[in-house]
This record gives C-alpha cells, structure tokens and sequence, in this order.
C-alpha cells in the first residue's frame, strides 16, 4: 500500500498525507525496555514502504535528531526531513519556558541540527515556538538566509498567532504551520485556520491522536505508566479523563461502522479537514506506522464528520506550567523597529 501524496505551502512540497512525528524516540511517555534505534530502522522502513515520507523531529527531542538520521542514511532523498528550533528550556516540571529566535540562535542550531542528522539540507526548518523578545521579521529572516544558503529548503512555524503568521509571509513564504490539532484540541479552528487558508500555509498537526486517547488504548489513569508525563495534562486527570473518553466510545462506533480502527478514524477526520492537511502521529512500533498510514484510504460520510465535529472534551491541553508559559501557545512577538 502506498499513500496518496499531498502538497505542503505554496511551493507545492509532495509529502505522504500521513507523516510521522518522531518524539517518541525521547520516550516521553514513560514505558521500559525500548531501543529506540532499532524501532527508528523499522519505522523507516515502514513508512517508505507505505508511502509515509515526512519524517518530523526537533532538536529539543534528546537524540532524535541522531537517530533519525541513521534510520535514513542511505535513502535520505527518499524522505522529506522537518526539524525545529527555538526551545531552549520547555515549561514542563519546575522548569520556565525559554524560547530563543534570534538570528545567532537560528545560525547555531541548523548547523547542529545538520550534523546530527547527517545530511546537508533540511527540508522543513520550524521555529518550535515563537521567541517573545526577538520580532518574528528577524528570526524569519536569518532562516530565510538559510534558505538562499541551501540548508534548509522551506520554513515552518509552530504554535504561532494570527499576526505573527502574516508578519513571517511578508518575510519568506511559509510552507507550513505545526500546532496541536485533533478532535481533543480544537483551538485552531476558531482563528488561527481561516488565517493558514488565507495565506497559503498548510497545517501540520501534531498529537493528531490526542496523545494516544483516540486510539482507544487507554481506559483510566491507571495505564499510564507513573513516569508518563500526560499525567500532568489536565484533560488526564482522573475526573476529566473519566468524562473525555465518553468521546472515545463515539470514535469507535464510527471505525467499527468503517471496519476501521479508533486512531485511524481520528486521522481521516482532520484528513478530510482541508487538501493540504497533513498529521505526524508518533509510536514506538512500525505496525502502528502502517495502521496510521491506511487512514490516508478512509472515508467519513457527512453525517460521521458532523457527529466527530460536535465532540468536546474538558481540561487543558497542556500542564499548567506550559500554560501559563509566555508564548507557549499563540505565539506573539514585538514589532519589528
């Protein structure tokens, strides 16, 4: 099975119309007993056979970057890299958000970034958050350059506000915005979309899944593992949790309807969203790869994309000390002077 491809900004960049995000190589949901090299040559190898080209990572992901690049060495023309920049410290224990865009920034990262991920271009360079205090003009601009270099091939952002994804086009075309986008997290639709659509950039959502709800594997609290940071996220804790998966049982009537899984049910609804919509999911297992992969072949009637559009879950998408973090979400910076 190959997937059908879909075009990315307004250079029109083919990708598979299912990616996959690669920060379950940091293991940030707590399980044991994992290799994540050995999962990373499986899960390539997956993806290439099903069609899944873009592979998205970060440099605020541990070793991912590393481990990516040994996964493609020897095929790199075959995917398309996307990696991001900017988080210097994320706001996630005790911590404080720090967020670096400016130019010398910009400049030390993608020359790290390409060493570990050894290649000599990216082709999607994101800033992982917007910088407060560096005007997004300037932090655009240095990656622009990067650009004309030959080191990276088109821009992304992430998490950023309407005026701020205006201000960056005037700069460089954008190909594409990354924030978080599933039937758990629905807050781009409000502003932020018609704005993507306006400008021609395309939306890569991250947690399509909803940090793995939506594939049903998840009954309680009590099976995530003590280390899972999705403890922290309100809309896990056990009362939330509780009412939230009432919204599950409606995903899986609609697979079981389909002959389909949860998960893959949950990516066909932003699939069929807009064209040019394309969501990284994240798993440790090259299976889950194909399974998310089908989705890009599953089709919603009508009357099942308004019934998954008119569910609703409570609490938070994020831990409190993300969300009160400066710029965590809806990214703003200062005029340019």
């Amino acid at each position: 099975m190959t997937i059908p491809v879909r075009y990315l900004g307004p250079d029109k960049l083919a990708v598979g119309a299912v990616g996959f995000g690669a920060m379950s190589f940091l293991n940030p949901y707590g399980q044991s007993g994992y290799d994540p090299r050995q999962a990373a040559r499986e899960i390539v190898d997956q993806a290439l056979a099903s069609g899944v080209t873009m592979i998205d990572t970060a440099d605020g992901y541990g070793d991912s970057e590393i481990i990516v690049g040994e996964a493609v060495a020897g095929r790199r023309d075959q995917v398309v890299i996307a990696t991001k920049f900017g988080i210097v410290e994320a706001p996630h224990g005790t911590g404080t958000a720090r967020i670096d865009g400016s130019p010398a920034y910009v400049r030390r990262r993608i020359e790290r970034s390409l060493r570990r991920l050894g290649t000599d271009h990216v082709d999607i360079y994101y800033i992982h958050r917007i910088d407060p205090n560096t005007p997004i003009e300037e932090t655009v601009g240095a990656m622009a350059d990067l650009v004309r270099e030959g080191k990276v091939r088109h821009l992304g952002v992430s998490e950023a506000h309407p005026d701020t994804l205006r201000r960056a086009v005037a700069v460089h075309p954008i190909t594409a915005l990354q924030t978080e986008w599933s039937l758990w997290t629905r807050d781009i639709e409000r502003e932020i979309l018609p704005v993507t659509r306006e400008l021609g950039i395309s939306v890569v959502p991250y947690s399509p899944l909803g940090r793995g709800a939506l594939t049903g594997a998840i009954a309680s609290t009590a099976d995530l593992p003590a280390n899972d940071f999705r403890r922290g996220i309100p809309r896990y804790s056990d009362e939330n949790l509780r009412q939230n998966l009432s919204t599950v049982d409606v995903v899986r009537r609609i697979a079981g309807e389909l002959g389909a899984k949860p998960g893959q049910v949950a990516l066909a609804w932003l699939l069929a969203k807009a064209p040019d919509v394309v969501p990284i999911p994240g798993t440790r297992r090259a299976a889950y790869v194909a399974e998310n992969a089908a989705a890009a072949e599953l089709r919603l009637t009508a009357e099942q994309v308004a019934e998954l559009d008119a569910l609703r879950v409570v609490g938070d998408r994020e831990m409190a000390t993300a969300q009160r973090a400066d710029n965590w979400f809806d990214g703003r910076t200062p005029p340019l002077h």
